[in-house]
C-alpha cells in the first residue's frame, strides 16, 4: 500500500492508537512489578531474574526483525498487517497469563521465567510491529505520522497506568500478612487476568476499525526468496546511515529509560519512601505527563522538527531527574515519605517523563520518516522492518536497563524482602550514586548520537515530491506502450 499525504480521519488515527494499549500493558508489567514479583515474592536471586529477563529480551528482540520482514512480505486479501493482528492476540492473552501464574514447585521457576518471558515477547511483537508498521503505510505526511504516533503513546501509556492504578489499588493490597501491598502474592493473577484482557481486546478492535481503511490486496506480490535473501534484504534496510544513527541513540535512551522503570519500585519504596497514597496518585500524575507530551509534541515538531525536539527534550528529562537524588545527597531534601518529599519528587517527575515522553515520540515519527529514504535507495518498501528494527532496539535496551537494575540492587547491598525506612543510609546512597551516575552517561550518549541524525521536513518533502515525480513518469512510460 502506498502512503497517501491527505490528512487521515480521526477514526483511524484513533483505531490505529488502541493498539498500541497491549505493548503498555507489557512494558508496564514488564519493567514496573516483573523484577519485584519474581524476586521479592517468588524469592528468586535478582540477578538471576535480570539474567532471565535478558536472556528472553535478546532471543526474542532477534525474532523481530523476522517478523517485520514477513509481514512486509505478507500477501493476503486482508493486506500485509492484519492478518497477524488477528492471529497474535488470544495467544498473547493467555501466555501473559502463565507469566503471573508461576507453578507453585519453584525448582525449575528459573527456565520456567526465561521461556514464558519469550513466548509473551515474541506475541506481543507479532501484534505491535503490524501495527507500528501502520504509522508510514496509513501516511507519507510529515506532521500526520507525528499525530499517529503520539497517539499510539497516548494509549500505550494508559493501558499500562490502568493495569499500574489497579494493581497498586486493587490487586495488590496490604494486609495483616503483608505490609506493603506489592509483596502479597494473592494479587498477581489477578493482575494478570485484567492484563490479558486489555491486550487481547485492545488489538483486536484496533484491526477491526482499521480493517476497511489497509485491509485489501498488496500492490506487488513478493517473489519467492531464500533465507539468505531475506537477511540480505533486512540487513540493507537496517544499514541505512539515518537508521543506523537514530536506533543506536534509541537503543541507549531506552537503555536508561528501562532502568528507570525497572528500578522504579526500589526507589519509590526505599529512598523516597512512598505510601500507599503515593502509589494511588502516582498512575494519575504519570497520566498527565503523557497526555501533557501529547498536546506539546506536535506544536514543537512543527516550529523546531522532530530532531531537535528529541534532542532539547532529552536534556531536561536526564538533567531534571537527577536533581532530586543530587538534593537528597548532600541534604537539601525534606524527609522521604513526608508529604513535601512526596510533592517534590511527584513535581520533578512530572517535567522529565513529560519531555522524556515526547523524545520517544519524535524519535518514532522520525524512524517512519527513514522508510521513503530507504525506499529511495533500495527500491523496497520495509515499514515492517524498521518498526522491527525499533522493537529490536526496544528490547535490547531493555534487556541491558533490566540487567543494569539487577546489578544495581546487588551491588548496593540492598538485602531481599527489605523492609522500607530500615535500610542502612550507605546502603540508599549507593544504589542512588550508582544509578545517577548511568542515567547521566546514557543521557550524553544518545544526545550526542541524535545530533547527528540527517532527516529534516524539508528533506523528507523534497525526497516525496522526488518520489512521486519518479512514479508520474514511470506511469506516463506504462501508459504509452501498446
Amino acid at each position: 500500500m502506498t502512503p497517501r499525504a491527505d490528512a487521515l480521519p480521526l477514526r483511524v488515527k484513533l483505531f490505529n492508537g488502541l493498539g498500541s494499549i497491549a505493548y503498555g500493558v507489557k512494558d508496564n508489567g514488564f519493567s514496573t512489578f516483573l523484577l519485584i514479583f519474581y524476586s521479592q515474592v517468588i524469592g528468586l536471586d535478582a540477578k538471576l531474574v535480570s539474567l532471565a529477563l535478558m536472556l528472553a529480551l535478546i532471543v526474542d528482540a532477534f525474532v523481530d526483525p523476522l517478523i517485520g520482514h514477513l509481514s512486509d512480505r505478507t500477501y493476503t486479501r486482508w493486506g500485509r498487517r492484519h492478518p497477524w493482528l488477528y492471529a497474535a492476540p488470544v495467544p498473547l492473552g493467555l501466555a501473559w497469563m502463565l507469566l503471573w501464574s508461576p507453578p507453585a514447585d519453584h525448582t525449575h521457576i528459573f527456565t520456567y521465567l526465561v521461556v514464558v518471558a519469550i513466548l509473551v515477547r515474541t506475541l506481543v511483537s507479532c501484534c505491535e510491529v503490524p501495527s507500528q508498521s501502520l504509522v508510514a503505510e496509513l501516511t507519507s505526511d510529515y506532521d500526520e505520522r507525528t499525530s499517529l504516533v503520539r497517539l499510539r503513546y497516548l494509549f500505550g501509556w494508559s493501558g499500562g497506568l490502568l493495569l499500574f492504578f489497579l494493581a497498586n489499588t486493587v490487586f495488590l493490597r496490604a494486609d495483616e500478612t503483608h505490609a506493603v501491598g506489592q509483596l502479597n502474592p494473592e494479587g498477581y493473577w489477578r493482575f494478570g487476568l485484567c492484563g490479558a484482557v486489555l491486550m487481547v481486546g485492545a488489538v483486536l478492535i484496533s484491526a477491526l476499525g482499521q480493517h476497511g481503511r489497509v485491509a485489501t490486496i498488496p500492490e506487488f506480490k513478493p517473489a519467492a526468496q531464500s533465507a539468505r535473501g531475506a537477511l540480505d534484504e533486512i540487513l540493507e534496510a537496517l544499514r541505512h546511515p539515518a537508521a543506523v544513527i537514530l536506533l543506536s541513540a534509541a537503543m541507549i535512551a531506552i537503555a536508561s529509560t528501562q532502568m528507570a522503570f525497572a528500578i522504579a519500585n526500589y526507589l519509590y519504596l526505599y529512598v523516597w519512601q512512598l505510601d500507599e497514597t503515593g502509589f494511588a496518585v502516582l498512575p494519575g500524575l504519570l497520566l498527565c505527563t503523557v497526555v501533557s507530551a501529547f498536546v506539546i509534541v506536535r506544536p514543537l515538531h512543527q516550529r523546531y522538527g522532530k530532531r531537535d525536539t528529541a534532542i532539547a527534550c532529552n536534556l531536561i528529562s536526564v538533567i531534571i531527574w537527577v536533581i532530586p537524588f543530587v538534593l537528597r545527597y548532600v541534604g537539601f531534601w525534606p524527609e522521604p515519605g513526608s508529604t513535601p518529599s512526596t510533592a517534590l519528587i511527584f513535581g520533578f517527575l512530572l517535567v522529565t517523563n513529560t519531555a522524556g515522553i515526547m523524545v520517544f515520540i519524535s524519535a518514532q515519527s522520525m524512524l517512519a520518516d527513514v522508510v521513503e529514504a530507504s525506499f529511495e535507495q533500495t527500491g523496497r518498501r520495509t515499514e515492517g522492518t524498521f518498526a522491527a528494527g525499533w522493537m529490536f532496539v526496544q528490547k535490547c535496551g531493555t534487556a541491558i536497563g533490566i540487567g543494569l537494575t539487577g546489578l544495581i540492587v546487588s551491588l548496593a547491598g540492598l538485602p531481599a524482602k527489605a523492609v522500607p525506612g530500615q535500610v542502612q543510609p550507605q546502603v540508599i546512597d549507593n544504589l542512588t550514586i550508582y544509578y545517577v551516575s548511568l542515567v547521566l552517561l546514557a543521557g550524553a550518549g544518545s544526545t550526542l548520537i541524535l545530533r547527528r541524525f540527517p532527516i529534516t521536513r524539508a528533506d523528507h518533502e523534497a525526497r516525496l515530491a522526488a518520489l512521486d515525480a519518479a512514479a508520474m513518469i514511470d506511469r506516463d512510460a506504462e501508459g504509452s506502450h501498446p
